[in-house]
């Protein structure tokens, strides 16, 4: 997945959703990355996507960008 800025969504990312929420990416189905915490075994039914542990949600799958407004604020470690 792609965020609305043309970078690629991986594991760690910190993001602004719609100009307001952060959230920080912690699992990227797409480039096979997952966190400790939310291992494959747990995703990868998804198929596709990034799951976001937002600020104003808690986890929520993105499946794509396409019908969201979301941008990288800091590249994860």
């Amino acid at each position: 997945m792609r965020y609305s800025d043309g970078n690629e969504a991986h594991l760690g990312d910190v993001v602004l959703i719609d100009g307001k929420h952060k959230g920080t990416v912690v699992a990227s189905i797409d480039t096979n990355e997952y966190s400790a915490e939310h291992p494959k075994e747990q995703w990868a039914y998804l198929k596709k996507g990034v799951m976001i542990d937002t600020d104003f949600g808690g986890l929520i799958h993105y499946p794509d960008a396409e019908n969201e407004h979301m941008v990288l604020s800091r590249r994860g470690t």
